[in-house]
């Protein structure tokens, strides 16, 4: 797939709102509630600096997915990342995701973080949990029945770490 990882810009906004509402809509990732507009949307998704937001397009120029990343807190937890996911559901497993998650990696690197932390991946999303962990992320906790899952009921989410630096990936 050939695939194009661009920063965010509020052009993208027209596409990337659908996937998102869908994402939500789905009932298995994200606790957004329904209904949002564009604008709550926007909001949500798009930070400022010293967070950064990529969009990908695959090679019809269709937005297939997107990664947000910041430091998990400010002032002294600001040392380590986090970042959040949202890839189409016709381009799950075609490696958006996994190109996504390794500009996320690169991304904490040059800014010399100490680590990622995700504070809350659904459990039952076996597939992200499985991506997490093939690059060395550990499930650290899970705080059990914190998702309500539209098809599972009340899963727990986990809390994943992968500790840095890694090397940054070449240019």
């Amino acid at each position: 797939m050939g695939l194009r990882l661009t920063p965010y810009a509020a052009t993208d906004l027209p596409d990337f709102a659908p996937l998102f509402r869908a994402i939500v809509a789905d009932g298995e990732s994200y606790a957004y509630p329904l209904g949002l507009s564009d604008g709550d949307i926007q909001d949500l998704w798009w930070d400022s600096d010293p967070a950064h937001t990529v969009t990908a397009r695959d090679e019809h120029g269709r937005l297939v997915g997107s990664a947000k990343m910041s430091p998990n807190r400010p002032g002294r937890g600001a040392h380590i990342g986090t970042a959040s996911f949202m890839v189409s559901a016709d381009a799950r497993g075609t490696g958006v995701g996994r190109a996504l998650l390794d500009y996320v990696i690169d991304w904490h690197v040059r800014g010399g973080f100490s680590g990622i932390q995700f504070n809350a991946v659904v459990e039952t999303n076996t597939a992200a949990v499985q991506l997490w962990r093939s690059v060395g992320f550990s499930i650290i906790g899970t705080v059990p029945g914190a998702f309500d899952s539209r098809r599972h009921g009340r899963v727990g989410l986990h809390v994943m770490f992968l500790p840095l630096p890694l090397q940054p990936l070449e240019s």
